[in-house]
């Protein structure tokens, strides 16, 4: 019998000829469209319904606080039980959410307060939903495809960033309710999908029962490893710093003096750097150096922030956005690959979720933080200073962390199995 063609299905470049790997693909597309263009209606529906912009930072709080929750049961569902019948699981959940919230609509009862409710729930399943697609995707390909397999599925993400909330305004001419119709249809494909989606490998899963020790595993298991305690730490703090996109508003009015139209090309600059990038790593994925690489991408995140701060021409604003998407995808590709290969199967739920709320805490205080400086030393100022604060945090995370520093290769590391 010639082996031949599963020697080429192994391939890396053939990642997206699988089938398996394109329906995983898809489904996150799907599902992350669905929920950009539910959080465009819920901002919009809010606001008409409140005119109250503290209401809409409440928004979000309610989105990221389901995340924190849950987080220790969520990595435990993930490790625990079948990851598709929970990725599933929670996609019908989230299809109900968004049919429910646009009945609600169309009959017009809706009030502030059963957003909140319908938010919660659906920051609810995403806080399920997140890590365990994340911890997905290594049994979708080889571990030779994961680098490209994470690029490329990164890549569904920034293009559901870009579309959706373009879909979401569009749609929203329409009214909420069809908002929300259309989100629920995206979500049940997204299930359906996942339904459909073949393992390459089988999934390993955690035997021992629930306890502090299996629930806090996620936590121990980052912490006695300092490449991905690294990895994960420097994208909060950097993030936590150099994130300047809160005060995109004040830059696009007072410092660009441009209009709403600006302030759009604005937002969708970084997106379009990150996806760039994510498609030109998915064909030439990083080989060598891999540590240092993560380190100079966010050296450069932290001088494309300070560029854009100091910049009153809107396209050198847009350029230095671009370059800052661009190369904090290159730090999201490495990190995300170091951390599914790093962590052994029966454990990659916990440490996904644990890495999620670094990623989540990053974005939400990362507008906190950036508000207060702006506050207190003005936008460009505080811009200023989280340019220089990243690069502060690059210098200081290489010599704390220098296994992650002289990390060569993506594949250096073979984890053994954990419970």
């Amino acid at each position: 019998m010639s082996t031949a063609p599963a020697q080429a299905a192994d391939e890396p470049q053939t990642v997206f000829r699988d089938p398996a790997f394109r329906h995983f693909w898809f489904a996150r597309l799907c599902t992350t469209i669905a929920y950009q263009i539910f959080t465009v209606a819920v901002g919009w529906q809010m606001y008409d319904l409140t005119r109250d912009p503290f209401m809409l930072g409440m928004v979000g709080l309610v989105q990221f606080l389901p995340s924190i929750v849950l987080l220790l049961m969520s990595g435990h569902v993930a490790d625990r039980f079948d990851r598709r019948i929970v990725v599933r699981t929670c996609q019908v959940l989230e299809a109900l959410i968004a049919a429910s919230m646009a009945a609600a609509s169309f009959s017009g009862w809706v009030t502030s307060e059963h957003i909140f409710l319908f938010v919660a729930a659906i920051g609810g399943c995403r806080a399920f939903e997140t890590p365990t697609l994340q911890a997905l995707l290594p049994s979708v390909v080889t571990s030779r495809q994961l680098p490209r397999a994470v690029a490329l599925s990164s890549s569904a993400g920034q293009t559901a960033i870009i579309i959706g909330p373009a879909l979401g305004g569009f749609a929203y001419v329409a009214g909420p309710g069809v908002v929300y119709s259309i989100s629920a249809a995206l979500f049940a494909i997204a299930a359906v999908l996942v339904t459909t989606l073949k393992l390459r490998q089988a999934a390993q899963r955690m035997t021992a029962q629930a306890s502090l020790k299996t629930l806090f595993a996620g936590f121990a298991y980052i912490r006695s490893h300092q490449v991905l305690l690294g990895a994960v730490s420097l994208d909060l703090f950097a993030v936590l710093l150099g994130g300047a996109t809160a005060l995109l508003p004040i830059y696009a009015r007072d410092i660009l003096h441009t209009g709403p139209w600006g302030l759009g090309l604005l937002r969708s600059a970084p997106a379009i750097g990150a996806l760039t990038t994510a498609l030109w790593l998915a064909r030439n994925p990083l080989n060598r150096r891999v540590g240092r690489v993560m380190f100079t991408a966010v050296a450069i995140f932290g001088l494309a922030t300070m560029v854009f701060g100091v910049s009153k021409w809107l396209p050198l604003s847009m350029a230095a956005l671009v370059v800052l998407g661009a190369s904090d995808m290159i730090s999201v590709v490495v990190r995300q690959t170091l951390v599914q290969l790093d962590t052994p199967d029966d454990m990659r739920g916990r440490v996904g979720a644990v890495n999620s709320v670094f990623i989540g805490a990053s974005n939400q205080l990362g507008e906190f933080e950036s508000g207060v400086t702006a506050a207190l030393l003005g936008p460009v100022g505080a811009v200023l200073l989280g340019g220089v604060g990243t690069l502060i945090v690059v210098v200081t995370w290489m010599r704390l962390f220098p296994n992650l520093t002289e990390r060569d290769r993506l594949h250096d590391h073979h984890p053994a199995k954990a419970s």
